[in-house]
């Protein structure tokens, strides 16, 4: 019988057949990834929400309502979004300590990733703005002029044209904004908290708002010099003349009360 002839395999074979095992594997797996990724950030996201929930519950719900609608003693917090709950508990300024014409900051009684949690529960009750990124209110491609351009057009009449604060009426302020973090000046800009107007990105672009924060650490940093000497507050030339006036005047009043007085004194001798 004559024998059936066989062919041979070449040689890389198995090798083509393994690489092309992996390329359908790896195409599976890249398909499936994006949908596991996105399922983590949701459970990740929900467990946020969750927790923001709790702490809600004890620290904020008896003043702004079980489910943040609002009450007498606390304003409705659907809608405010993230970066009000953000400013308001990174500041210390809630919970709030009592009921006053301003609440003022304090110490911060939350870590940032209750914070965050609080923020994810808050954003959750209706869309709001967001917690800005580092690119937003970073240095990097500010305008330091504009900034203060901007600041005393919209600022100044109120923070002082420094940042460095002033009286409201009926008891209320505007705080000083040295030492402020420049992620909480954005977020107030934002949000416009208490007695301040918000500022969203159709009246100050998010550029705007980053050559605003550029300004303020330039005249308020640490690094910052005072070419004019003592700033007396930075409340500018009425206060510095006034200061100059008072304590010039009183000095030259003494010095001729005090020459007077030699004076007498001498001839009566």
């Amino acid at each position: 019988m004559k024998k059936l002839s066989t062919r041979r395999r070449h040689p890389l074979a198995a090798v083509v057949v393994l690489l092309l095992a992996l390329a359908v594997a790896g195409g599976a797996f890249s398909l499936l990834a994006p949908a596991g990724k996105a399922q983590a950030d949701e459970s990740a996201q929900s467990l946020s929400i969750d927790e923001g929930k709790k702490l809600f519950a004890v620290g904020c719900a008896s003043c702004h309502g079980t489910g943040g609608q609002g009450s007498s003693d606390g304003p409705s917090l659907v809608g405010v979004g993230a970066a009000a709950v953000d400013f308001q508990v990174g500041t210390g300024r809630m919970p709030a300590q009592q009921p006053g014409a301003q609440i003022p900051a304090k110490k911060v009684i939350y870590s940032q990733a209750e914070i965050d949690q609080l923020a994810a529960y808050i954003a959750s009750l209706g869309a709001g703005p967001v917690i800005p990124t580092k690119n937003e209110y970073g240095p990097e491609g500010s305008d330091i002029a504009k900034g203060g351009e901007l600041f005393r057009t919209n600022c100044a009449q109120c923070h002082n044209f420094t940042g460095k604060g002033g009286a409201l009426t009926h008891g209320k302020f505007a705080p000083s904004l040295e030492g402020v973090a420049p992620k909480h000046i954005y977020e107030a800009m934002q949000t416009g908290p208490q007695n301040m107007p918000s500022f969203p990105d159709t009246t100050l672009s998010s550029k705007n708002k980053k050559d605003i924060i550029a300004y303020l650490n330039a005249v308020n940093g640490d690094n910052t010099e005072s070419p004019g000497g003592l700033e007396l507050g930075g409340l500018g030339p009425v206060s510095e003349g006034l200061f100059a006036w008072i304590f010039g005047l009183g000095a030259l009043i003494a010095v001729a009360v005090w020459v007077a007085a030699r004076t007498a004194k001498a001839k009566k001798s």
